[in-house]
Formats: C-alpha cells, structure tokens, sequence
C-alpha cells in the first residue's frame, strides 16, 4: 500500500486559494475593497514568512459572508469555481493526481485552507479525502468564524493525517511508501514525516532545504 498526499495552493494550483477567494468577495462587493484587501495581503505575507496567526486570519477571512444565506454561498462557491480556480488548472498537475490514483494509492488532499473553499477544488482533481482547515459551523450549521479542532497547519498537518489514518484503522508504517508535494517551508513538518518529500513548484526557501536534503524537485507550472 502506498500514500500519496498532496498541498493544494502553490502546488496543485498556482495560487493561493484563500486569498484569491478574500479577492473574489472584494469582486461581489461583500466586502470593502482598499480595507479587506490590505488586509487580506498583510495575512498572506504573514503566510509565506510562517508567522500566520491562522485563528485570526479564519476569523477575518469568513467575516464578510459567513451571515449569508446558504444558497447565496452556494451560488458564490460555483461561481468562484468557474471563474477563478477552474482557469489554474494545469493539465500536469491533474496527470500527477491521476497517476497516484491509477497506481491504487491511497490519495488525499491536505491543506492549512478552509473546507468551505477547498473541498470543491479537491473534487476537481478527483479527490475525495480533504484534510482542510475545518471551519467550527453551530446548529444551524453557520460558519462562526473559529476553528474546529487542529488546523491543518503546520505541525497541525501531521497531526491531523495521523487522525486521519488513525480513523480507517492504518499507521504511517503500513505503507512501503508515503509521499507528500507541497511548495511551502510550512510544511516541513510533514514533508519531513513521510518516506519520499517531493518540493512542488518550491519557493526559494524550501528549494534549498531539498537541494541540501536530496529530496527531488518537481516544477509542474512557472
């Protein structure tokens, strides 16, 4: 048996899809462009320095829709799919996916975004398994604007795969080989956890680190 786990932004698609969704709702006028904006930026620097306060970005980023009504989300949701993620798709990165797929990998998608906006861009590549950041919903299932359990961030990224494996009853060592593409230095503690790291589309930063570790470089868009 073998796993194959995959990042989503920057690795899977060329963008962030977190901020590219704060860019979206500034687009459907739910929220004030120069305010949420600069703001949006200054959480997504934060990001690539590692120094994100994630329950603080959650709680901002969810701020301008999280009172909408469900079908106004839903309709927001689709039209964010079609018009933004759907364009940055790369056919070398689905191929990637796919092949894991077709080898009878155990697959799964794990990143430090929201479920509410990468669940449907998870479906997208075929995948089923989404390790996101839950979002805490109440008992109407609105979305609060905290954090539901660990984040997958960070060292929250491995602990929530091994929650993960835990539940269908498997363990890393069940798996001759366990392989992880991100992009990011934020995900060393994973990268470093599995059998076959594999630095996707790297940023300067984690570029290095492969180079010096001998881990494979993988580049699927520019």
């Amino acid at each position: 048996m073998k796993l194959a786990l995959f990042d989503l932004d920057g690795t899977l698609i060329p963008k962030d899809s977190d901020h590219a969704f704060g860019e979206f709702i500034v687009a459907l006028g739910w929220a004030d462009g120069e305010t949420f904006r600069r703001r949006n930026d200054a959480f997504y620097e934060d990001y690539l320095a590692g120094r994100l306060d994630i329950d603080a970005y959650v709680d901002f980023a969810t701020a301008p829709w999280r009172a909408r009504p469900a079908a106004e989300l839903a309709r927001a949701a689709a039209q964010f799919l079609d018009v933004v993620v759907r364009p940055m798709l790369h056919v070398e990165a689905l191929a990637l996916v796919q092949g894991h797929q077709d080898a009878g990998d155990l697959v799964a998608v794990v990143t430090a975004t929201n479920d509410f906006v990468t669940r449907p861009i998870a479906q997208l590549f075929g995948v089923d398994e989404l390790i996101a950041t839950d979002l805490q919903r109440d008992v109407e299932g609105r979305v609060t604007g905290r954090i539901e359990g660990v984040p997958s961030f960070r060292e929250g990224k491995v602990t929530r795969v091994q929650q993960w494996l835990s539940a269908r009853g498997l363990a890393w060592h069940d798996f001759e080989r366990s392989t992880f593409y991100s992009d990011s230095t934020n995900d060393l503690p994973l990268l470093e956890c599995v059998s076959a790291p594999v630095a996707t589309n790297p940023g300067p930063a984690l570029e290095r680190i492969a180079q010096a570790r001998g881990w494979p470089v993988l580049k699927l868009f520019t």
